[in-house]
């Protein structure tokens, strides 16, 4: 169900971009705005760029841009009702609902909204359970052995499902959700063979909830604590319409934060390793979930630090079977190191063996970059075999390929060619040939891609018109002149006229070519029908992403004249707004050249047609005189913006 229009107003004027933005990445002042590097993409340089004074963002990167709800959208992957609702709920904003929707709309928001709620009430009913006799012998008791607290039960929704087979199902139906939410929500079965009999997925465990990066229960681990070999010892919730195990990061809603603050990452394994590091102090940690990581899972990370720390268990076959892991991180373009504990310890047994301080102590001391961490791995068994050892060498160069940035590359190829003490040339060289490889396998099916894409029939015909140069100028004009419109359509040009006004009255014949600029255009007229005179922030409410992204390009430059040049040194430069009159003018002027130019060349395609089809004297003598009168208008506009042309 859509969200009102007085809520979205609400949450348009409290939502602040620098405060909502920082709960994702750090912001760091230059000039005028905030930069930090992008979250969407990969970059070391800051390249994305946030407008307080203008309540936008704008990456001069990848081009992605917004306003406050239009970056929840992207960074969260959600709809714009579902950023009104986030936006809502981090400013404390009463949420009215839009009845004014199909049918259609309102069963699939309902439907979702369902699963979200019945999770909910299942995760509140686990940890009810925890308080039943039943709960507090077999559930609690596990906790408190593990030495979870009451504060850390409740920080990760920890819970216990009861022994039988419908506690959840009874209690669920008893309170309004229906077998089929239930169903889609993975928190009952239906058995197979008989729709009749359905029964609770979780029966005689203790429960993991599973939240999104707004801490909505989406799913859940639950652990068996007897020893029944025919069970498995972990079950987990299925895919559901809220719950995609390549997206999620066990622990991530709790640890976002911590991440940011401390620009980095803790990757452990498992549920108990996450809940006993936070125990220990240490909340900057996510789990795979005994999962393989997903290229989802890694861009997750990414959001939040460019550093991972990689935790192993003491099992050197494990660590080994798990570098896959490492690799695919590099690849992500995050920069990896990895602790390994004693053999035998993990996180979880680790932390409470020796406690929080010499836990932390171990994990400052023994963090090493994944180029040793790989080496000292296979250091013994190729102490004394060069067969073994040119084979690490080659493990430690397909790592090297996989990281994107070649100045990291380049440092960790001097790094390598020490500690396997080989020379460095040797290591670069097989390198280029993985890198070569690698561009001409990406080549060859680029190739296949385009040969195996159908062509529409048409396409197949030869063309009869020539490309047209004076397309793309075109459009770059058309841009200036609306550029120039959102700017400074509310300031004047004389004392009776207004840039908007005079722009409209010289443009009001011409049609844009460039679908998005008349979106705007048309945009910019029904204000002024109502009677406003639009300001950007004004094209900040529209939900078409392709209108609010095109404007922040309007309004934002990568750089800006540092106020130094005028305060210290006296030097003065001039900008269009200074000579308002003269920019506009000659911004009009430009577009009709653009326009005639392109007029012109259409003209000489039509004339050499004709001249190939025969076409009568009288139709090539009226192709002509279009041709020079259109020459004529060029020469009056070249006259005016002071062009010499040749003949």
């Amino acid at each position: 169900m859509a969200i009102s229009r007085a809520t979205t107003e609400k949450v348009r004027e409290r939502a602040d971009i620098e405060d909502v933005v920082n709960d994702y990445v750090p912001l760091k002042k230059k000039g005028q705005n905030l930069w930090a590097c992008c979250p969407f993409h990969n970059e070391k340089s800051p390249s994305f760029s946030v407008s307080p004074a203008k309540q936008i963002y704008k990456c001069f990167g990848c081009g992605k841009a917004g306003d406050p709800i239009q970056f929840v959208m992207d960074i969260e992957g959600v709809g714009f009702n579902e950023a009104i609702r986030h936006l809502a709920k981090k400013y404390g904003i009463e949420v009215e609902e839009d009845k004014a929707n199909t049918p259609e709309e309102i069963q699939a928001y309902n439907e979702r909204e369902s699963l979200y709620i019945a999770l909910n009430f299942a995760k509140d009913f686990f940890v009810k359970n925890l308080h039943t006799e039943e709960g507090r012998a077999i559930g609690l008791s596990y906790f408190k052995e593990r030495g979870f607290n009451q504060n850390i039960i409740e920080k990760f929704d920890l819970g216990y499902t009861l022994d039988g087979w419908d506690h959840l199902l009874k209690a669920a139906k008893e309170a309004g959700h229906s077998e089929e939410i239930l169903l889609k929500a993975g928190l009952v079965l239906q058995k197979e063979g008989d729709p009749n009999r359905v029964y609770d997925r979780f029966r005689g465990r203790v429960t993991f909830t599973i939240h999104n990066l707004g801490g909505k229960p989406i799913g859940f681990g639950a652990r068996i604590l007897t020893q029944d070999k025919k069970q498995p010892k972990y079950i987990n919730s299925p895919e559901t319409e809220v719950y995609h195990k390549s997206d999620v990061l066990y622990g991530m809603f709790q640890a976002k934060k911590s991440i940011r603050e401390n620009d980095n990452c803790y990757l452990v394994e498992g549920y108990t390793d996450v809940i006993s590091m936070h125990l220990a102090g240490i909340e900057n940690v996510v789990a795979s979930s005994g999962t393989s990581l997903t290229e989802n899972q890694i861009k997750l990370i990414k959001r939040f630090t460019d550093n991972v720390t990689v935790l192993f268990d003491g099992d050197a076959a494990g660590i080994k079977a798990s570098l896959r892991g490492i690799d695919m991180l590099l690849e992500g373009g995050l920069n990896v190191k990895a602790v390994v504990f004693p053999d035998g310890d993990d996180p979880d047994s680790y932390s409470r063996k020796v406690g929080s301080q010499a836990f932390t102590d171990y994990l400052a001391g023994n963090a090493q970059d994944f180029i040793a961490f790989k080496i000292s791995l296979y250091a013994d068994e190729v102490a004394n075999d060069p067969v073994k050892r040119a084979e690490l060498i080659k493990q430690v160069v397909q790592s090297l390929a996989k990281i994107p940035d070649p100045i990291i590359r380049s440092v960790y190829v001097r790094q390598s060619a020490k500690l396997l003490e080989i020379e460095e040339e040797i290591i670069q060289i097989e390198l280029n040939k993985i890198l070569l490889k690698v561009q001409k396998d990406q080549y060859f099916r680029d190739q296949r891609e385009q040969e195996t894409t159908e062509t529409p029939f048409e396409d197949l015909l030869p063309s009869k018109e020539e490309p047209l140069p004076y397309s793309s100028q075109l459009e770059a004009q058309e841009r200036e002149m609306m550029r120039m419109l959102v700017n400074y359509g509310f300031e004047m040009v004389s004392e009776e006229l207004s840039v908007c006004e005079y722009l409209l009255q010289e443009t009001h014949d011409l049609t844009f070519e460039t679908p998005v600029f008349n979106k705007i255009l048309n945009l910019y007229k029904q204000a002024l029908s109502k009677g406003i005179l639009p300001q950007p922030t004004y094209f900040m409410e529209s939900q078409d992403s392709e209108v609010k992204k095109e404007v922040i390009n309007m309004i934002t430059r990568k750089h800006e004249i540092s106020r130094l040049w005028q305060e210290r040194f006296q030097i003065f430069t001039t900008t269009e707004a200074d000579d308002l009159a003269k920019s506009v003018y000659d911004n009009i002027l430009r577009l009709k050249q653009k326009v005639i130019k392109k007029m012109l060349e259409e003209s000489r395609h039509k004339i050499k047609h004709a001249q190939e089809a025969g076409e009568s004297s009288e139709e090539m003598d009226e192709k002509l005189r279009v041709y020079m009168e259109l020459k004529k208008f060029q020469t009056e506009i070249d006259k005016q913006l002071g062009i010499v042309i040749s003949n």
